[in-house]
């Protein structure tokens, strides 16, 4: 199915999708995985009043979790905790659906820019955000634990009036 639209429907992620979100973090991912206690503090603060932080998941037709997205957003500077989607729906634009969900809630929240890091050796995701006009702006050396892989630190100024709302919606749904 890699690179088919297919329906995909994006929700705010709640506590039943943290087993299908860890077992998709656990493929994509397993040299540096999230643990269950870390997606449960997050949601814990996305339920919050005051809400810092903001989670969003995919699912198919089938009902099954195929990606998933995380933002934190603190005195105007936006952070993207986590993005990721199920291998079989990359080049389908969901990732460019996610991240669009993600900028376009850092400009909701205020936010003068947008950070994330990204490992050195994941080209694709790297595209995905020079798309959106994320910039490189530095590196944090042994970043991910414990592969002891680089990130590359990106940047976006000024998500409410950027480019970037508008990449979400020349993608194709998926």
């Amino acid at each position: 199915m890699t690179g088919t639209a297919a329906r995909v429907d994006l929700r705010e992620m709640r506590w039943w999708d943290i087993e299908p979100v860890l077992a998709l973090e656990a493929e994509l991912f397993p040299e540096d995985a999230w643990s269950a206690g870390m997606f449960w503090s997050e949601l814990a603060d996305a339920r919050h009043p005051r809400a810092t932080r903001w989670y969003t998941v995919a699912e198919d037709a089938e009902g099954r979790l195929v990606g998933y997205a995380g933002l934190m957003a603190v005195a105007g500077s936006g952070d993207v905790q986590t993005i990721a989607v199920a291998r079989e729906h990359w080049g389908t634009g969901l990732g460019a659906r996610l991240l669009t969900t993600l900028v376009r809630q850092a400009a909701d929240a205020g936010c003068t820019e947008l950070l994330l890091e990204v490992r050195v050796d994941n080209g694709r995701a790297q595209r995905l955000y020079e798309r959106f006009g994320f910039q490189p702006i530095g590196l944090r050396r042994n970043y991910y634990q414990p592969s002891g892989v680089d990130a590359l630190v990106m940047r976006l100024d000024d998500p409410g009036h950027s480019e970037a709302n508008n990449v979400g919606a020349m993608s194709h749904d998926g």
